[in-house]
Protein backbone atom coordinates (compact mmCIF):
# COMPACT_ATOMS: atom_id res chain seq x y z
CA UNK A 1 0.00 0.00 0.00
CA UNK A 2 3.24 2.25 0.61
CA UNK A 3 3.14 2.54 -3.42
CA UNK A 4 0.90 4.71 -3.26
CA UNK A 5 2.51 7.69 -1.96
CA UNK A 6 2.21 10.43 0.62
CA UNK A 7 -1.59 11.43 0.87
CA UNK A 8 -2.20 14.50 -1.19
CA UNK A 9 -2.04 18.00 0.91
CA UNK A 10 -5.04 20.05 1.25
CA UNK A 11 -3.93 23.84 -0.05
CA UNK A 12 -4.45 26.61 2.65
CA UNK A 13 -7.13 28.14 1.23
CA UNK A 14 -9.68 24.98 1.19
CA UNK A 15 -8.53 24.03 4.49
CA UNK A 16 -11.78 24.04 7.02
CA UNK A 17 -10.74 26.57 9.95
CA UNK A 18 -10.79 24.29 12.95
CA UNK A 19 -11.47 26.83 15.66
CA UNK A 20 -11.11 24.57 18.56
CA UNK A 21 -7.89 23.72 17.52
CA UNK A 22 -6.49 26.81 15.94
CA UNK A 23 -7.83 29.74 18.56
CA UNK A 24 -6.77 27.76 21.94
CA UNK A 25 -3.45 28.52 20.78
CA UNK A 26 -3.69 32.30 20.97
CA UNK A 27 -4.90 32.25 24.02
CA UNK A 28 -1.93 30.58 25.00
CA UNK A 29 0.20 33.61 23.32
CA UNK A 30 -2.15 36.15 24.46
CA UNK A 31 -1.07 34.92 28.03
CA UNK A 32 2.70 34.53 27.50
CA UNK A 33 2.86 37.94 26.20
CA UNK A 34 0.61 39.80 29.44
CA UNK A 35 3.00 37.36 31.39
CA UNK A 36 6.57 38.50 29.84
CA UNK A 37 5.34 42.04 30.26
CA UNK A 38 4.39 41.95 34.09
CA UNK A 39 7.63 39.71 34.37
CA UNK A 40 9.63 42.64 33.06
CA UNK A 41 7.89 45.28 35.37
CA UNK A 42 8.78 42.87 38.28
CA UNK A 43 12.59 42.90 37.14
CA UNK A 44 12.59 46.27 36.69
CA UNK A 45 11.30 46.76 40.42
CA UNK A 46 13.83 44.92 41.63
CA UNK A 47 16.25 47.50 42.55
CA UNK A 48 12.90 49.57 44.49
CA UNK A 49 11.99 46.84 46.17
CA UNK A 50 15.85 45.49 47.27
CA UNK A 51 15.84 49.32 48.89
CA UNK A 52 12.42 48.79 50.83
CA UNK A 53 13.64 45.52 52.12
CA UNK A 54 16.54 47.03 53.38
CA UNK A 55 14.42 50.12 54.89
CA UNK A 56 12.04 47.87 56.17
CA UNK A 57 9.28 49.25 54.22
CA UNK A 58 8.79 46.33 51.98
CA UNK A 59 5.88 44.07 53.53
CA UNK A 60 5.07 46.31 56.48
CA UNK A 61 1.33 45.72 56.81
CA UNK A 62 1.26 42.03 55.40
CA UNK A 63 -0.46 40.39 58.06
CA UNK A 64 -2.46 43.42 59.42
CA UNK A 65 -1.68 45.77 62.04
CA UNK A 66 -0.49 44.33 65.66
CA UNK A 67 -0.31 45.08 69.56
CA UNK A 68 2.34 44.79 71.44
CA UNK A 69 1.35 42.41 74.35
CA UNK A 70 4.76 42.34 76.02
CA UNK A 71 4.32 45.20 77.79
CA UNK A 72 7.32 46.20 77.02
CA UNK A 73 7.26 50.55 76.11
CA UNK A 74 8.79 52.20 73.33
CA UNK A 75 11.87 53.59 73.83
CA UNK A 76 12.90 56.74 71.85
CA UNK A 77 16.69 56.68 69.99
CA UNK A 78 18.03 59.63 71.72
CA UNK A 79 20.99 59.17 68.88
CA UNK A 80 21.85 63.03 67.18
CA UNK A 81 23.75 61.59 64.55
CA UNK A 82 23.74 64.05 62.01
CA UNK A 83 23.95 62.42 58.16
CA UNK A 84 25.54 64.63 56.07
CA UNK A 85 24.07 65.40 52.77
CA UNK A 86 24.81 63.04 49.59
CA UNK A 87 24.33 64.77 46.00
CA UNK A 88 22.53 62.82 43.10
CA UNK A 89 24.14 64.23 40.23
CA UNK A 90 25.68 62.04 36.62
CA UNK A 91 23.72 59.22 35.92
CA UNK A 92 20.36 59.35 38.35
CA UNK A 93 20.24 62.88 37.95
CA UNK A 94 20.28 62.87 33.94
CA UNK A 95 17.99 60.00 33.96
CA UNK A 96 15.47 61.62 36.39
CA UNK A 97 15.60 64.53 34.32
CA UNK A 98 14.51 62.21 31.33
CA UNK A 99 11.65 60.84 33.18
CA UNK A 100 10.18 63.86 34.09
CA UNK A 101 8.27 64.02 30.85
CA UNK A 102 6.57 61.03 31.36
CA UNK A 103 4.52 62.96 34.05
CA UNK A 104 2.62 65.17 32.04
CA UNK A 105 -1.29 64.39 32.15
CA UNK A 106 -3.24 66.13 29.86
CA UNK A 107 -7.10 67.10 30.83
CA UNK A 108 -9.49 64.91 29.39
CA UNK A 109 -8.07 61.67 29.59
CA UNK A 110 -9.91 58.98 31.46
CA UNK A 111 -6.83 57.43 33.73
CA UNK A 112 -6.81 58.66 36.97
CA UNK A 113 -3.48 61.00 37.66
CA UNK A 114 -3.51 58.92 41.16
CA UNK A 115 -3.50 55.57 39.82
CA UNK A 116 0.58 55.69 39.47
CA UNK A 117 3.28 58.14 40.01
CA UNK A 118 2.98 58.83 36.29
CA UNK A 119 0.24 59.17 33.49
CA UNK A 120 2.57 58.30 30.64
CA UNK A 121 2.71 54.75 32.12
CA UNK A 122 -0.78 54.12 32.33
CA UNK A 123 -1.21 55.17 28.48
CA UNK A 124 1.76 53.13 27.31
CA UNK A 125 0.14 49.54 29.46
CA UNK A 126 -3.22 50.26 28.49
CA UNK A 127 -2.25 51.17 24.77
CA UNK A 128 0.30 47.78 24.69
CA UNK A 129 -2.74 45.37 26.71
CA UNK A 130 -5.68 46.82 23.81
CA UNK A 131 -3.53 46.48 21.09
CA UNK A 132 -2.37 42.94 22.28
CA UNK A 133 -6.28 41.75 22.24
CA UNK A 134 -6.94 43.88 19.27
CA UNK A 135 -4.04 41.26 17.92
CA UNK A 136 -4.97 38.07 19.22
CA UNK A 137 -8.20 38.04 18.11
CA UNK A 138 -8.23 39.75 14.39
CA UNK A 139 -4.72 38.35 13.23
CA UNK A 140 -5.26 34.82 10.57
CA UNK A 141 -8.73 34.59 12.14
CA UNK A 142 -11.65 34.12 10.50
CA UNK A 143 -14.31 36.05 12.04
CA UNK A 144 -16.81 36.52 10.15
CA UNK A 145 -17.27 33.04 9.14
CA UNK A 146 -16.79 32.12 12.75
CA UNK A 147 -15.92 34.38 15.52
CA UNK A 148 -15.18 31.26 18.12
CA UNK A 149 -11.73 33.38 18.60
CA UNK A 150 -12.95 36.42 19.95
CA UNK A 151 -14.72 34.85 22.76
CA UNK A 152 -11.68 32.43 23.62
CA UNK A 153 -9.58 35.71 24.17
CA UNK A 154 -12.43 37.23 26.53
CA UNK A 155 -11.77 33.88 28.59
CA UNK A 156 -8.09 34.72 28.37
CA UNK A 157 -8.41 37.76 30.24
CA UNK A 158 -10.58 36.62 33.08
CA UNK A 159 -7.03 36.00 35.09
CA UNK A 160 -5.93 39.68 34.65
CA UNK A 161 -9.27 40.96 35.51
CA UNK A 162 -8.92 39.20 38.74
CA UNK A 163 -5.43 39.38 39.34
CA UNK A 164 -5.42 43.37 39.13
CA UNK A 165 -8.48 43.53 41.13
CA UNK A 166 -8.02 41.37 44.27
CA UNK A 167 -6.69 43.70 47.58
CA UNK A 168 -4.01 41.04 48.28
CA UNK A 169 -2.07 39.83 45.33
CA UNK A 170 1.70 38.39 45.34
CA UNK A 171 1.88 41.06 41.96
CA UNK A 172 1.70 44.20 44.83
CA UNK A 173 4.38 42.70 46.79
CA UNK A 174 6.73 41.95 44.13
CA UNK A 175 6.40 45.30 42.87
CA UNK A 176 7.62 46.70 46.34
CA UNK A 177 5.78 49.79 48.32
CA UNK A 178 3.10 51.92 46.79
CA UNK A 179 2.00 49.48 44.54
CA UNK A 180 -0.93 48.13 45.80
CA UNK A 181 -4.52 47.48 44.14
CA UNK A 182 -5.58 50.97 44.17
CA UNK A 183 -2.63 51.84 41.73
CA UNK A 184 -3.22 48.59 39.85
CA UNK A 185 -6.79 48.84 39.87
CA UNK A 186 -6.86 50.82 36.42
CA UNK A 187 -5.56 47.47 34.69
CA UNK A 188 -8.25 45.41 36.39
CA UNK A 189 -10.92 47.97 34.49
CA UNK A 190 -9.23 48.23 31.46
CA UNK A 191 -9.03 44.43 31.07
CA UNK A 192 -12.65 44.06 31.96
CA UNK A 193 -12.97 46.69 28.97
CA UNK A 194 -11.19 44.00 26.78
CA UNK A 195 -12.55 41.12 27.61
CA UNK A 196 -16.01 43.02 27.07
CA UNK A 197 -14.89 43.68 23.59
CA UNK A 198 -14.06 40.41 22.98
CA UNK A 199 -17.44 39.13 23.54
CA UNK A 200 -19.00 42.21 21.74
CA UNK A 201 -17.04 40.79 18.77
CA UNK A 202 -18.48 37.04 19.18
CA UNK A 203 -21.48 37.48 20.67
CA UNK A 204 -22.60 39.92 18.17
CA UNK A 205 -21.16 38.10 15.15
CA UNK A 206 -22.84 34.76 16.32
CA UNK A 207 -26.19 36.29 16.27
CA UNK A 208 -25.30 37.91 12.70
CA UNK A 209 -24.65 34.43 11.20
CA UNK A 210 -27.80 32.66 13.21
CA UNK A 211 -30.17 35.61 11.32
CA UNK A 212 -28.58 35.15 8.16
CA UNK A 213 -29.02 31.34 8.04
CA UNK A 214 -32.33 31.37 9.69
CA UNK A 215 -31.44 29.66 13.03
CA UNK A 216 -33.10 30.46 16.30
CA UNK A 217 -31.10 32.54 18.33
CA UNK A 218 -32.82 31.45 21.98
CA UNK A 219 -33.82 27.63 22.30
CA UNK A 220 -30.59 25.15 22.37
CA UNK A 221 -28.61 25.30 25.41
CA UNK A 222 -25.32 26.56 24.03
CA UNK A 223 -27.11 29.60 22.50
CA UNK A 224 -29.28 30.45 25.43
CA UNK A 225 -26.40 30.12 28.03
CA UNK A 226 -24.00 32.71 25.77
CA UNK A 227 -26.81 35.24 25.76
CA UNK A 228 -27.87 35.04 29.26
CA UNK A 229 -23.23 34.79 29.90
CA UNK A 230 -23.21 38.24 27.99
CA UNK A 231 -26.04 40.22 29.87
CA UNK A 232 -24.47 39.05 32.46
CA UNK A 233 -21.02 40.71 31.49
CA UNK A 234 -23.15 43.70 30.15
CA UNK A 235 -24.73 44.06 33.69
CA UNK A 236 -21.09 44.00 34.89
CA UNK A 237 -19.37 46.67 32.59
CA UNK A 238 -22.80 49.00 33.41
CA UNK A 239 -22.37 48.58 37.05
CA UNK A 240 -19.27 49.55 37.37
CA UNK A 241 -18.91 52.96 35.41
CA UNK A 242 -17.51 55.98 37.60
CA UNK A 243 -20.86 57.24 38.76
CA UNK A 244 -22.27 54.16 40.08
CA UNK A 245 -19.19 53.50 42.00
CA UNK A 246 -18.54 56.70 43.22
CA UNK A 247 -22.51 57.34 44.30
CA UNK A 248 -23.97 54.01 44.73
CA UNK A 249 -20.90 52.04 45.79
CA UNK A 250 -22.93 49.28 48.14
CA UNK A 251 -25.00 48.67 44.67
CA UNK A 252 -22.15 47.91 42.79
CA UNK A 253 -20.33 45.51 45.31
CA UNK A 254 -23.16 43.71 45.84
CA UNK A 255 -23.92 43.48 41.82
CA UNK A 256 -20.35 43.34 41.14
CA UNK A 257 -20.26 39.88 43.71
CA UNK A 258 -23.71 38.51 42.76
CA UNK A 259 -22.55 38.83 38.80
CA UNK A 260 -19.41 37.43 38.58
CA UNK A 261 -20.05 34.56 40.12
CA UNK A 262 -23.41 34.07 38.02
CA UNK A 263 -21.21 34.45 34.90
CA UNK A 264 -18.74 31.83 35.76
CA UNK A 265 -21.66 29.43 36.15
CA UNK A 266 -23.39 30.21 32.98
CA UNK A 267 -20.22 31.15 30.79
CA UNK A 268 -19.14 26.88 31.83
CA UNK A 269 -22.59 25.89 30.78
CA UNK A 270 -21.90 28.02 27.24
CA UNK A 271 -18.58 26.20 26.74
CA UNK A 272 -16.49 23.28 27.93
CA UNK A 273 -13.30 25.44 26.98
CA UNK A 274 -14.32 28.07 29.65
CA UNK A 275 -13.10 25.53 32.87
CA UNK A 276 -9.16 26.25 32.70
CA UNK A 277 -9.42 30.15 32.53
CA UNK A 278 -12.03 29.61 35.58
CA UNK A 279 -9.51 28.46 38.47
CA UNK A 280 -6.77 31.33 38.01
CA UNK A 281 -9.27 33.77 39.33
CA UNK A 282 -10.60 31.84 41.82
CA UNK A 283 -7.10 30.98 43.08
CA UNK A 284 -6.16 35.11 42.90
CA UNK A 285 -9.65 35.51 44.68
CA UNK A 286 -8.90 32.39 47.13
CA UNK A 287 -5.33 34.36 48.18
CA UNK A 288 -7.12 37.47 48.92
CA UNK A 289 -10.18 36.04 51.23
CA UNK A 290 -6.98 34.53 53.13
CA UNK A 291 -4.78 37.49 53.54
CA UNK A 292 -8.19 39.42 54.31
CA UNK A 293 -8.22 36.88 56.79
CA UNK A 294 -5.26 37.48 58.31
CA UNK A 295 -5.61 41.17 58.32
CA UNK A 296 -8.37 41.33 60.24
CA UNK A 297 -8.96 42.72 63.28
CA UNK A 298 -11.90 43.82 65.68
CA UNK A 299 -10.83 46.58 67.71
CA UNK A 300 -11.94 49.01 70.26
CA UNK A 301 -12.13 52.46 69.16
CA UNK A 302 -13.24 56.10 70.44
CA UNK A 303 -14.86 58.71 68.20
CA UNK A 304 -14.00 63.02 68.20
CA UNK A 305 -16.42 65.06 66.26
CA UNK A 306 -14.14 68.35 65.04
CA UNK A 307 -15.57 70.93 63.98
CA UNK A 308 -18.26 70.60 61.83
CA UNK A 309 -17.24 68.12 58.85
CA UNK A 310 -14.67 65.51 60.19
CA UNK A 311 -14.80 63.03 62.99
CA UNK A 312 -11.14 61.42 64.52
CA UNK A 313 -11.29 57.62 65.07
CA UNK A 314 -8.54 56.26 67.32
CA UNK A 315 -8.58 52.65 67.30
CA UNK A 316 -7.08 51.56 70.55
CA UNK A 317 -4.03 49.01 71.41
CA UNK A 318 -2.63 49.19 67.50
CA UNK A 319 1.30 49.61 68.12
CA UNK A 320 2.72 48.93 64.65
CA UNK A 321 2.29 46.87 61.19
CA UNK A 322 1.31 49.62 58.89
CA UNK A 323 3.46 52.66 57.28
CA UNK A 324 2.83 56.18 56.44
CA UNK A 325 0.93 56.80 54.09
CA UNK A 326 -1.31 53.65 54.26
CA UNK A 327 -5.05 52.85 54.40
CA UNK A 328 -7.61 50.59 55.57
CA UNK A 329 -11.04 49.94 55.42
CA UNK A 330 -13.22 50.37 58.31
CA UNK A 331 -16.49 49.31 59.85
CA UNK A 332 -17.42 50.88 62.39
CA UNK A 333 -20.54 49.35 64.38
CA UNK A 334 -23.26 51.96 65.34
CA UNK A 335 -26.87 51.92 64.73
CA UNK A 336 -26.70 48.78 62.54
CA UNK A 337 -24.27 49.74 59.97
CA UNK A 338 -22.38 46.51 59.99
CA UNK A 339 -22.21 45.89 56.48
CA UNK A 340 -20.30 49.14 55.41
CA UNK A 341 -16.66 49.08 55.04
CA UNK A 342 -15.07 52.20 54.06
CA UNK A 343 -11.57 53.06 53.14
CA UNK A 344 -9.80 55.68 55.47
CA UNK A 345 -5.86 56.59 55.43
CA UNK A 346 -4.28 56.40 58.39
CA UNK A 347 -3.04 60.17 60.27
CA UNK A 348 -0.46 59.26 62.02
CA UNK A 349 3.13 56.93 61.99
CA UNK A 350 3.32 54.14 63.86
CA UNK A 351 4.36 54.88 67.89
CA UNK A 352 7.78 53.81 67.77
CA UNK A 353 8.54 56.69 65.27
CA UNK A 354 5.55 59.00 65.40
CA UNK A 355 6.10 62.49 67.06
CA UNK A 356 2.38 62.65 68.93
CA UNK A 357 2.04 61.91 72.28
CA UNK A 358 -0.78 59.73 72.33
CA UNK A 359 -0.39 57.72 68.99
CA UNK A 360 -2.95 55.12 68.73
CA UNK A 361 -4.01 54.32 65.26
CA UNK A 362 -5.72 57.25 63.82
CA UNK A 363 -8.39 58.22 60.99
CA UNK A 364 -10.13 61.06 59.65
CA UNK A 365 -13.49 60.88 58.05
CA UNK A 366 -14.52 63.93 55.98
CA UNK A 367 -17.87 64.42 56.31
CA UNK A 368 -19.35 63.89 52.20
CA UNK A 369 -21.90 60.48 52.47
CA UNK A 370 -24.23 59.09 53.84
CA UNK A 371 -22.36 57.33 56.17
CA UNK A 372 -19.43 59.81 56.65
CA UNK A 373 -22.92 61.83 58.06
CA UNK A 374 -24.55 59.58 59.96
CA UNK A 375 -21.02 58.55 62.01
CA UNK A 376 -20.38 62.58 62.67
CA UNK A 377 -24.25 62.60 63.73
CA UNK A 378 -23.50 59.64 65.98
CA UNK A 379 -20.15 60.93 67.21
CA UNK A 380 -21.61 64.51 68.20
CA UNK A 381 -24.72 63.06 69.54
CA UNK A 382 -23.08 60.48 72.00
CA UNK A 383 -20.33 63.03 72.80
CA UNK A 384 -22.81 65.78 73.96
CA UNK A 385 -24.37 63.05 76.01
CA UNK A 386 -21.38 62.05 77.56
CA UNK A 387 -20.13 65.76 78.82
CA UNK A 388 -23.69 66.05 80.29
CA UNK A 389 -23.45 62.91 81.91
CA UNK A 390 -20.05 63.72 83.15
CA UNK A 391 -19.92 65.43 86.36
CA UNK A 392 -17.14 67.55 84.78
CA UNK A 393 -18.62 69.89 81.89
CA UNK A 394 -15.59 68.91 79.82
CA UNK A 395 -15.14 68.52 75.97
CA UNK A 396 -12.35 66.13 76.21
CA UNK A 397 -15.35 62.97 76.08
CA UNK A 398 -14.21 60.63 73.44
CA UNK A 399 -17.46 58.34 72.42
CA UNK A 400 -16.49 55.20 72.30
CA UNK A 401 -17.52 52.40 70.18
CA UNK A 402 -15.95 48.66 68.18
CA UNK A 403 -14.20 48.86 64.72
CA UNK A 404 -13.41 46.21 61.88
CA UNK A 405 -10.23 47.14 61.10
CA UNK A 406 -8.97 45.35 57.53
CA UNK A 407 -5.40 46.06 56.07
CA UNK A 408 -3.48 48.07 55.79
CA UNK A 409 -3.15 48.62 52.11
CA UNK A 410 -1.63 51.24 49.73
CA UNK A 411 1.48 53.67 50.80
CA UNK A 412 3.68 55.93 49.61
CA UNK A 413 5.86 54.56 46.62
CA UNK A 414 8.35 57.08 48.06
CA UNK A 415 10.94 56.64 50.85
CA UNK A 416 10.79 60.28 51.71
CA UNK A 417 14.24 59.36 53.99
CA UNK A 418 16.05 59.26 50.24
CA UNK A 419 15.76 62.90 49.45
CA UNK A 420 17.04 65.89 50.66
CA UNK A 421 13.78 68.21 50.66
CA UNK A 422 10.48 67.48 50.52
CA UNK A 423 7.48 69.09 49.29
CA UNK A 424 3.90 67.97 50.67
CA UNK A 425 1.07 69.29 49.19
CA UNK A 426 -2.82 68.32 49.97
CA UNK A 427 -6.24 69.94 49.36
CA UNK A 428 -9.04 69.54 52.02
CA UNK A 429 -9.24 66.06 53.68
CA UNK A 430 -6.25 65.08 51.35
CA UNK A 431 -4.14 66.38 54.21
CA UNK A 432 -4.80 63.18 55.68
CA UNK A 433 -2.46 61.26 53.41
CA UNK A 434 0.46 63.94 53.95
CA UNK A 435 -0.03 64.49 57.53
CA UNK A 436 1.09 60.86 57.87
CA UNK A 437 4.01 61.03 55.67
CA UNK A 438 4.89 64.57 57.58
CA UNK A 439 4.79 62.37 60.99
CA UNK A 440 7.10 59.97 59.75
CA UNK A 441 10.04 61.42 58.17
CA UNK A 442 9.74 64.20 60.98
CA UNK A 443 9.93 61.32 63.42
CA UNK A 444 12.72 59.32 61.44
CA UNK A 445 14.99 62.47 61.23
CA UNK A 446 14.35 63.67 64.99
CA UNK A 447 12.97 61.60 67.28
CA UNK A 448 15.07 58.65 65.85
CA UNK A 449 17.99 60.24 64.81
CA UNK A 450 18.31 58.99 61.61
CA UNK A 451 18.29 55.46 61.73
CA UNK A 452 18.27 53.97 58.02
CA UNK A 453 20.69 57.66 56.94
CA UNK A 454 17.47 59.85 56.23
CA UNK A 455 19.08 62.74 53.81
CA UNK A 456 15.71 64.87 54.72
CA UNK A 457 17.00 68.62 55.43
CA UNK A 458 13.73 70.45 54.23
CA UNK A 459 10.24 70.36 54.56
CA UNK A 460 7.42 72.22 52.65
CA UNK A 461 3.78 71.33 54.20
CA UNK A 462 1.16 72.92 52.17
CA UNK A 463 -2.55 72.76 52.96
CA UNK A 464 -5.54 74.03 50.81
CA UNK A 465 -8.80 74.19 52.84
CA UNK A 466 -12.34 75.88 52.34
CA UNK A 467 -12.51 77.41 55.52
CA UNK A 468 -10.76 78.45 58.72
CA UNK A 469 -12.39 75.86 60.57
CA UNK A 470 -11.27 73.63 58.68
CA UNK A 471 -7.58 74.06 60.14
CA UNK A 472 -9.25 72.40 63.78
CA UNK A 473 -9.34 69.12 62.26
CA UNK A 474 -5.29 68.73 63.04
CA UNK A 475 -4.23 71.38 64.38
CA UNK A 476 -3.16 69.76 67.76
CA UNK A 477 -0.99 66.96 65.17
CA UNK A 478 0.55 69.92 63.21
CA UNK A 479 1.51 71.42 66.54
CA UNK A 480 3.10 68.18 67.82
CA UNK A 481 5.01 67.85 64.69
CA UNK A 482 5.92 71.37 64.78
CA UNK A 483 7.16 71.45 67.91
CA UNK A 484 9.20 67.76 67.58
CA UNK A 485 10.84 69.80 64.42
CA UNK A 486 11.78 73.22 66.11
CA UNK A 487 15.07 73.56 66.53
CA UNK A 488 16.34 70.23 65.05
CA UNK A 489 18.32 70.23 61.48
CA UNK A 490 14.94 69.90 59.47
CA UNK A 491 13.44 72.90 58.23
CA UNK A 492 9.80 72.44 58.08
CA UNK A 493 7.24 75.13 56.84
CA UNK A 494 3.79 75.30 56.99
CA UNK A 495 1.90 76.65 54.61
CA UNK A 496 -2.16 77.22 54.76
CA UNK A 497 -4.20 78.41 52.36
CA UNK A 498 -8.20 78.88 52.82
CA UNK A 499 -10.10 79.82 49.73
CA UNK A 500 -12.92 81.32 51.77
CA UNK A 501 -12.99 83.92 53.69
CA UNK A 502 -14.82 83.43 56.55
CA UNK A 503 -13.85 83.34 60.26
CA UNK A 504 -10.43 84.27 60.64
CA UNK A 505 -10.49 84.29 64.41
CA UNK A 506 -10.45 80.75 63.79
CA UNK A 507 -7.01 80.50 62.99
CA UNK A 508 -4.32 78.56 65.80
CA UNK A 509 -1.09 78.88 66.44
CA UNK A 510 1.16 76.48 64.88
CA UNK A 511 4.97 77.17 64.84
CA UNK A 512 6.52 78.28 61.78
CA UNK A 513 3.46 78.69 60.15
CA UNK A 514 1.85 81.43 57.40
CA UNK A 515 -1.98 81.44 56.69
CA UNK A 516 -2.97 82.74 53.37
CA UNK A 517 -6.45 83.86 51.96
CA UNK A 518 -5.73 82.77 48.07
CA UNK A 519 -6.17 79.79 46.35
CA UNK A 520 -2.43 78.33 45.91
CA UNK A 521 -0.50 77.37 42.44
CA UNK A 522 1.04 74.12 43.22
CA UNK A 523 3.36 75.52 40.17
CA UNK A 524 4.20 78.46 42.17
CA UNK A 525 5.00 77.18 45.60
CA UNK A 526 7.35 74.09 44.29
CA UNK A 527 8.79 76.93 42.04
CA UNK A 528 9.54 78.90 45.00
CA UNK A 529 11.06 76.07 46.85
CA UNK A 530 13.21 75.19 44.17
CA UNK A 531 14.55 78.41 42.75
CA UNK A 532 17.20 80.75 45.06
CA UNK A 533 16.29 83.92 45.97
CA UNK A 534 17.90 87.11 44.10
CA UNK A 535 19.79 88.20 47.57
CA UNK A 536 23.68 88.19 47.26
CA UNK A 537 25.90 84.44 47.17
CA UNK A 538 26.94 85.22 51.09
CA UNK A 539 22.84 85.44 52.36
CA UNK A 540 21.90 82.00 50.50
CA UNK A 541 23.33 80.04 53.29
CA UNK A 542 20.80 81.91 55.76
CA UNK A 543 18.03 81.55 53.57
CA UNK A 544 16.33 77.84 54.31
CA UNK A 545 13.28 78.12 52.28
CA UNK A 546 14.69 77.32 49.01
CA UNK A 547 16.33 73.89 48.29
CA UNK A 548 19.96 73.93 47.38
CA UNK A 549 21.68 71.78 44.98
CA UNK A 550 21.76 67.75 46.82
CA UNK A 551 19.99 64.81 47.14
CA UNK A 552 16.81 65.61 44.82
CA UNK A 553 13.29 66.77 45.67
CA UNK A 554 10.46 64.24 46.41
CA UNK A 555 6.72 65.95 45.75
CA UNK A 556 4.00 64.44 47.53
CA UNK A 557 0.58 65.84 46.14
CA UNK A 558 -3.32 64.48 47.58
CA UNK A 559 -6.81 66.08 47.25
CA UNK A 560 -8.97 66.08 44.43
CA UNK A 561 -8.04 65.44 40.94
CA UNK A 562 -7.15 68.85 39.68
CA UNK A 563 -4.87 69.23 42.48
CA UNK A 564 -3.02 66.33 41.68
CA UNK A 565 -3.28 67.01 37.76
CA UNK A 566 -2.01 70.57 38.89
CA UNK A 567 0.90 68.86 40.71
CA UNK A 568 2.06 66.06 38.44
CA UNK A 569 1.93 68.83 35.48
CA UNK A 570 4.06 71.12 37.54
CA UNK A 571 6.80 68.58 38.11
CA UNK A 572 7.27 67.49 34.67
CA UNK A 573 7.69 71.43 33.65
CA UNK A 574 9.82 72.65 36.88
CA UNK A 575 11.93 69.32 36.17
CA UNK A 576 13.20 70.12 33.13
CA UNK A 577 14.94 73.32 34.27
CA UNK A 578 16.35 72.37 37.64
CA UNK A 579 16.28 68.16 37.91
CA UNK A 580 19.75 68.44 37.80
CA UNK A 581 20.73 70.56 40.12
CA UNK A 582 18.34 69.60 42.22
CA UNK A 583 19.74 65.78 41.53
CA UNK A 584 15.76 64.68 40.57
CA UNK A 585 13.01 65.48 41.32
CA UNK A 586 10.23 62.58 42.05
CA UNK A 587 6.30 62.77 42.58
CA UNK A 588 4.19 60.20 44.23
CA UNK A 589 -0.07 61.52 43.82
CA UNK A 590 -3.23 59.96 45.62
CA UNK A 591 -6.88 61.45 44.26
CA UNK A 592 -9.32 61.61 46.58
CA UNK A 593 -12.92 60.98 45.21
CA UNK A 594 -15.86 61.78 46.40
Amino acid sequence: MSGFGAPPVIPPEFQIYNSYVEDPKWQRKFTTIWTSFMALAIVLSLPRLFRAIKARRAFTGLFGVWEDLSGKKYIPVTSNKDTPPRRRKGLSGALSTLTSVMLWFPLGVGLDVGQTDTFLIPVIVVSAYILTVLLCITMDSQLISNPNRAGFIALAQLPVVFLFATKNSVLSLLLGPGHGYEKLNYVHRWAGRGMFLGAVVHGSLWIRNHLQYGLPILGAQKETSGVAAFALLCLIVLTSLKPVRVYFFQIFFYLHVLTYVSFFIVVCYHTIYAAPWIFPPLAFYGLDLLMRLLRFRIKDASLEPVAREMTLIRVHDCDGGWEAGQHVRLRVFFEGRVFESHPLTILNAPPATSCLFSTPLTLGARVRGDWTRALHTYARTEHDRLVGMSEKDTGAVDVPVQVMVDGPYGGCSLDLGEYESVFLVAGGAGSTFTLGLLDDIVGRCVKLGRPNGERTRRIEFAWAIRSFGCIEWFTPMLKQIAHTAAGSSVDLHISIFVTCLCNPEAVPEIPNSVVSIVRPSVESLLKEMLTPPTEDVEDLTADLRWVGEGGGVAVCASGPESMTREASNAVAKLSLSHSRRMGGIALHTEVFHV
